[in-house]
C-alpha cells in the first residue's frame, strides 16, 4: 500500500494560535485594508485608548524589545506588519475609533458620527470624575505571531482588572461584547497573510521559546500606570490623562 505524504499535523498547533492558520481562517483579515495596508504601512485610523506603557528602562522593556527583535528576523515575517517599538504597551479598557461608529462600541448617549477629537475631549471630561483603583500585577501567557498575551498574576489582580474595566464603562457609557472575555495583549504586529498550516507548525517552538524566556526573565511584566491615550495610527499613544493607583 502506497503511502501518502505526511501532513501537518494541525492537532499540533495549539488553539490560541489557530487565528493565524490560513486553513482555519480563509477570509478577510481584520483591520487589513484600513488600520494598515498589504504593504505594512499602517494608516490614519484615529480613536482613543486606555492603555498602560512599558516601564522605560525596565527588565520587562529590556526582554520584550529583544522578543520583538527576534519576531522581526523569523522566516516570513514580512507577513507581518510590524507597530514601532515605542508604541508598545497593554491595553486596559478600548476607547473609540473611527472606524467603528456603532454601538455598542460608542457611548449610547453621544451621535456615531460626533468627530474623534470631540469624542476625546468628552470622554476626557467624564474621566476626571474617575477615581483609580489598586494596582494590578500581569505575566505572559503565550506568544502568538501577533506579539504577546497576558493575564493577571492571581485572582486577586484579576479582580482588581474586573473592576477597573467595569467602572471605565460604566462612567463611559459603552460596553463591548467580549467586555467580560477580553483576552489582555501586547501587540508587535498585525498579519498582512495568514501563515500556511507548515509554517504555522514552524512557529510554535519559537513562539514557546518566547513566552519562556520572558517568564523567567521578567514573571511580572513592569507596567507604567494606565492612562487615557489619543492616536492617529497605531504608532504612538498620547498620553492625555494617567491615572495612578491607589
Amino acid at each position: 500500500m502506497r503511502c501518502s505524504r505526511m501532513q501537518p499535523n494541525l492537532l499540533s498547533i495549539p488553539n490560541h494560535l489557530r487565528f493565524a492558520s490560513l486553513s482555519d481562517n480563509p477570509g478577510q483579515i481584520p483591520h487589513l485594508g484600513t488600520r494598515y495596508d498589504t504593504s505594512g504601512r499602517f494608516l490614519t485610523e484615529r480613536g482613543n485608548t486606555v492603555v498602560c506603557h512599558l516601564v522605560e528602562g525596565s527588565e520587562t522593556a529590556s526582554v520584550i524589545a529583544d522578543a520583538r527583535e527576534r519576531f522581526t528576523q523569523m522566516p516570513n515575517a514580512d507577513k507581518l506588519a510590524f507597530t514601532a517599538a515605542s508604541s508598545l504597551h497593554m491595553t486596559l479598557f478600548q476607547g473609540i475609533i473611527e472606524t467603528r461608529r456603532a454601538l455598542p462600541y460608542w457611548p449610547d448617549d453621544v451621535p456615531v458620527d460626533t468627530p474623534v477629537y470631540d469624542m476625546t475631549a468628552i470622554m476626557l471630561d467624564r474621566l476626571a470624575l474617575f477615581e483609580p483603583g489598586e494596582a494590578f500585577r500581569m505575566q505572559v501567557t503565550h506568544a502568538t505571531p501577533n506579539g504577546l498575551t497576558l493575564d493577571a498574576v492571581t485572582d486577586r489582580d484579576r479582580a482588581i482588572l474586573k473592576d477597573w474595566r467595569d467602572r471605565l464603562a460604566e462612567l463611559l457609557g459603552y460596553r463591548h461584547p467580549d467586555h467580560d472575555t477580553y483576552i489582555f495583549h501586547i501587540t508587535f504586529a498585525y498579519m498582512i497573510e495568514r501563515f500556511d498550516d507548515a509554517m504555522l507548525a514552524a512557529w510554535v517552538p519559537f513562539l514557546e521559546d518566547v513566552a519562556a524566556d520572558i517568564r523567567r526573565r521578567s514573571p511580572v511584566i513592569e507596567l507604567r500606570p494606565p492612562a487615557f491615550c489619543a492616536f492617529d495610527d497605531m504608532n504612538h499613544f498620547e498620553e492625555l490623562l494617567v491615572f495612578e493607583p491607589v
